[in-house]
């Protein structure tokens, strides 16, 4: 029970299934959750530490306002083209020590929550802060079940160049199991309650204003809280702490909640309160992109194995095609714009990759040290523009500093000037930036495809990862995890080193469960005769922006099914995880009463591996349900 004198506010969601309420008793600032009339959320702390005061105890709520929200947006790089958004907010006004202030701002929306917090300027001119810690924190009920990846410690892994976001997810563990480097977990974090709840904890809004954050791990008094980066992230340079003008805000943080998976998969939390920062200089095209690098590796970086790759663009439909490290030495500069004006005339664009996050890490491949350097940044940009090239991808940041965040707005900003799309690699999650940044395409942030290359324990891996990340990585945003692989040996001549263990069917179907603005498709030009038709037919015809999204069914780490829609046509795409069969039974209103065709995997025949495809034709019971049965490490492609 309260005691006299403290305050409690409630907030609820449209639907009135979610309720957030803050308390200030006992001067300690607080939230629960409830959704569904179940608990999601215990009291869980919330206040600032600055540099001049602090503002985590001796807290009073001192004013209260309410509005609700009815906005409706486009974004043309995520899951959804068009979202209509509804929530209810509430602005709590706080007072600490010594009259020092803040706003608390919650907004609820149907199954989602975001919230932050704004410091004016205050009482005594202090116009600037410095965020020494955060104290929000998420106390979820005992029994909770986790899905998480583990942040990395600074300055390891290859040319120290973690962490990068590429560790490996543990599933379905207690919360008490500690991470793997006992330095808390990446966001987006995904957990199950006792009660078959689902919850994802992630945030948004992140500028050059704030750092990237991360959750440590679990304590039993408090829960998880939010973390800043590590001392040693960005090979030490720049503060751990977070400071910025007054007034001000810190990046929003996002819970989405459901009793089931849909409101995960489909969440727009990452987009709802975030907005464009600047407007395009032009039209920027979403696609496919072909690439040399995962299969043939740095040696493919000439000229006349690009010229290859930009063929098999034009002949497969891409839009693109990614020229990879070294191509400054491998190629050299007066032949990229021979190469640019080559693919233009194919109706391919280039992208080229850049190693140029100056000191952070120590990777060889070049070019470097152009990407972090303004000047230096501006006349690179300035003659890929000349030459035609459309895009850049920008490999081994250096962290989550505010410095880094600083590095990538201004590689975004710079880059929309000059007309430029942008992907990240070996680089944090994004956090709303396809709606913030209109040049900004998508990252990696995973375990990505290049480890199937790598080792074969992630070839066999394959399809448990990818099962994952339509509920956790690409949850929260566009997700260029590497692309579709069809090679049968993860080598040039396709007969040597370890094998692909996932179906072709798994591996096109990705290109639907993954979302992102640009995505890869690493066919290589010698395999391209052993190919079936129909499977470059597919290929050929998929979108890479959608104007829905839908979840149909799944659990993180065993199977998939994902519905997308581009205009009026929809495209399904399921892939299972594990290595046996799995028999699915499924609704799919889109299609009730309409013929479909499909790809899908047959029985493997004695001493495959990898089952052969087939196309067929149906047609969809008028009650939409069907039964599906996958493969293992297979999957089905259903297209109208």
């Amino acid at each position: 029970m309260s005691h006299a004198g403290a305050s409690e506010y409630t907030v609820a969601s449209p639907d009135g299934e979610l309720y957030v309420t803050i308390s200030d008793d006992g001067g300690i600032l607080t939230y629960k959750v409830i959704y569904s009339n179940n608990i999601m959320l215990l009291p869980s702390r919330l206040g600032l530490s600055t540099d001049f005061a602090d503002m985590t105890s001796g807290i009073s709520i001192t004013g209260v306002k309410r509005k609700s929200i009815n906005t409706s947006y486009t974004v043309t790089r995520a899951k959804r083209l068009k979202t209509d958004y509804h929530a209810n907010c509430i602005d709590l006004s706080c007072k600490g020590n010594e009259d020092y202030t803040f706003t608390l701002t919650f907004r609820v929306s149907d199954n989602d929550i975001a919230f932050r917090y704004y410091i004016p300027e205050q009482h005594d001119g202090t116009r600037t802060a410095r965020i020494m810690d955060e104290h929000t924190f998420f106390m979820l009920p005992q029994h909770t079940r986790t899905f998480l990846t583990p942040q990395a410690p600074p300055n390891t892994g290859w040319e120290a160049t973690k962490p990068s976001y590429e560790e490996e997810y543990q599933t379905d563990m207690p919360m008490d199991e500690p991470s793997r480097y006992n330095v808390g977990y990446t966001f987006p974090c995904l957990f199950r309650t006792e009660d078959k709840g689902w919850i994802l904890i992630s945030e948004t809004g992140t500028t050059g204003d704030y750092c990237g954050c991360r959750l440590s791990d679990y304590d039993y008094t408090n829960g998880y809280k939010v973390e800043f980066p590590q001392k040693g992230e960005n090979n030490g340079s720049g503060s751990v702490q977070p400071a910025f003008g007054l007034p001000g805000n810190t990046p929003w943080r996002t819970i989405t909640i459901g009793n089931s998976l849909k409101p995960i998969v489909e969440t727009m939390a990452p987009y709802n309160n975030v907005e464009q920062l600047y407007k395009a200089k032009k039209e920027y095209k979403t696609g496919h992109y072909s690439w040399s690098w995962l299969i043939w590796q740095d040696a493919s970086c000439n000229y006349p194995d690009q010229i290859k790759f930009i063929d098999l663009a034009s002949e497969l439909g891409m839009e693109y095609t990614l020229i990879d490290a070294n191509w400054d030495e491998g190629i050299g500069r007066e032949n990229i714009a021979r190469l640019s004006e080559y693919a233009q005339s194919k109706d391919v664009g280039l992208f080229l990759w850049y190693n140029s996050n100056g000191t952070a890490n120590n990777p060889p491949q070049t070019p470097r040290n152009i990407m972090n350097n303004t000047v230096r940044r501006k006349k690179e940009m300035e003659w890929l523009e000349r030459i035609g090239v459309k895009g850049i991808k920008v490999d081994f940041l250096g962290g989550d500093k505010q410095e880094t965040m600083k590095l990538y707005e201004d590689i975004l900003s710079d880059a929309n000037d000059y007309g430029l799309m942008v992907i990240f690699h070996g680089c944090t999650i994004p956090r709303g930036w396809e709606r913030m940044y209109p040049n900004y395409m998508g990252s990696e942030a995973c375990l990505a495809s290049e480890n199937v290359y790598f080792q074969e324990k992630h070839s066999v891996s394959e399809a448990f990862e990818m099962t994952l990340h339509p509920f956790c990585r690409n949850a929260i945003g566009s997700f260029d995890w590497g692309g579709v692989i069809l090679n049968k040996y993860m080598s040039h001549d396709n007969n040597s080193r370890h094998q692909r263990y996932t179906s072709d069917t798994f591996e096109i179907a990705t290109a639907i469960t993954n979302q992102s603005g640009i995505n890869c498709i690493a066919v290589t030009p010698n395999i391209m005769g052993n190919i079936p038709q129909f499977e470059k037919e597919i290929i050929r015809k998929l979108p890479t922006s959608w104007d829905e999204t839908l979840f149909i069914d799944g659990f993180p780490g065993k199977y998939a099914v994902i519905a997308r829609r581009n205009a009026d046509k929809w495209y399904i795409a399921g892939i299972n995880g594990t290595e046996k069969p799995m028999r699915l039974d499924l609704y799919l209103p889109m299609f009730s009463g309409k013929r479909a065709s499909y790809m899908i995997d047959k029985k493997l025949k004695k001493g495959q591996i990898i089952p052969d495809a087939e196309m067929k034709n149906i047609t969809i019971p008028n009650d939409g349900k069907i039964r599906m049965t996958l493969q293992g490490r297979g999957g089905f492609i259903m297209m109208q």
